[in-house]
C-alpha cells in the first residue's frame, strides 16, 4: 500500500470506532464486507445480506441499503477498485 493511502487511513482511523476492529483494514483488505460503488461521494451501496446488523448503514432511497464508513468508502474509492 502507497504511503499517502496509509497516512489517509491513519487520519481516518484516529477518529473512527469500529464494532469489527477495522477488519477491512487490519486484513489487507481481504475482509472486505461487500459493497458497490456507484458514485455517490460519501457513500457506498451495502450488499450484504444483513446490512443492519452494521452501524454504519442507512437508508437514503427507497429500499437501497448504503454504508457510510468513511473507512470502507476510501478503500473502495482509492484502493481497492
Amino acid at each position: 500500500m502507497e504511503e499517502h493511502h496509509k497516512k489517509e487511513i491513519m487520519e481516518i482511523l484516529s477518529g473512527l470506532q469500529c464494532s469489527k476492529d477495522f477488519v477491512c483494514y487490519t486484513s489487507g483488505q481481504v475482509r472486505l464486507c461487500k459493497a458497490d460503488d456507484i458514485g455517490l461521494e460519501s457513500y457506498l451501496v451495502c450488499l450484504e445480506e444483513h446490512p443492519k446488523d452494521c452501524k454504519f448503514h442507512v437508508v437514503l432511497f427507497g429500499d437501497k441499503h448504503f454504508c457510510k464508513c468513511p473507512l470502507r468508502v476510501y478503500i473502495a474509492k482509492n484502493i481497492k477498485k
